[in-house]
């Protein structure tokens, strides 16, 4: 498992895709490739904007392949307010942007994209976890 402390802010948001990309099998297929980066992606801006939002903090990302399932685990932690993203209701993704609440789609995106994900709160810590399976 390799892990990245990082402070939790958009500026940070290339370091922690090379990190990912870093720990991603050489055969990963671009589909699948893109997927992991739109939902790492989502996870981290929402850390960062609302995690500790006024004030500021870090997120801890830990990530590790199976060889043998070829099954990717990533884990994404902080510190700030109590939230559970995948709680939301999702989005009516039947209507129109404009007739759509703003907001939900992204992690919309990522229950979608990913195998499974999953949210607990343990130890003062939000806990997400995403898999997806690398074929």
């Amino acid at each position: 498992m390799k892990e990245l402390k990082i402070k939790a802010e958009d500026a940070q948001m290339n370091t922690v895709n090379d990190f990912i990309h870093s720990c991603l099998p050489d055969n990963c297929n671009e589909i699948i490739f893109n997927k992991i980066d739109l939902a790492v992606e989502e996870i981290f801006v929402n850390i960062a904007h609302y995690a500790y939002n006024p004030g500021e903090g870090d997120a801890w990302i830990s990530v590790s392949f199976d060889e043998e399932d070829r099954v990717l685990t990533i884990i994404f932690k902080d510190n700030g307010k109590k939230f559970n993203p995948i709680a939301k209701e999702d989005p009516d993704v039947t209507l129109s942007a404009e007739e759509r609440e703003i907001g939900g789609l992204g992690i919309f995106l990522t229950k979608k994209f990913m195998d499974s994900v999953n949210y607990e709160y343990k130890d003062n810590q939000n806990i997400l976890t995403i898999r997806k399976k690398i074929v």
